[in-house]
């Protein structure tokens, strides 16, 4: 973040953040010591605190799981269309795997 004007954050592009409170619980998690040392020299030259960047990494990894999940209701859905107009196996499956490797980054 770049600066704050009137206690709103703003981010280096100078976009505003707005942050809603939301409720949290504390959880207690062992880290190797060395794993936490390059975790404070990360966050350090983030200019941010390590429990931020913990929860940076920890939201960037949901959103790509949830993601994930998302695709993967979307290809069972796709699946049982395919299956109530097209009779052949062969020719759904062939059609999910081109599915699946077009949709891989």
């Amino acid at each position: 973040m770049k600066k704050q004007i009137d206690e709103t954050p703003v981010t280096e592009e100078g976009f505003a953040l707005r942050l809603r409170p939301r409720q949290s619980q504390p959880v207690t998690v062992h880290i190797p010591t060395d794993t936490l040392a390059v975790l404070k020299k990360i966050a350090s030259g983030r200019d941010m605190s390590v429990e931020a960047l913990l929860k940076l990494y920890i939201g960037k990894s949901m959103q790509q799981e949830l993601a994930k999940l998302s695709a993967d209701r979307v290809l069972e859905k796709t699946e049982q269309v395919l299956k109530q107009h097209i009779r052949s196996e062969e020719t759904v499956s062939t059609i999910l795997k081109e599915i699946r490797l077009e949709a891989v980054p």
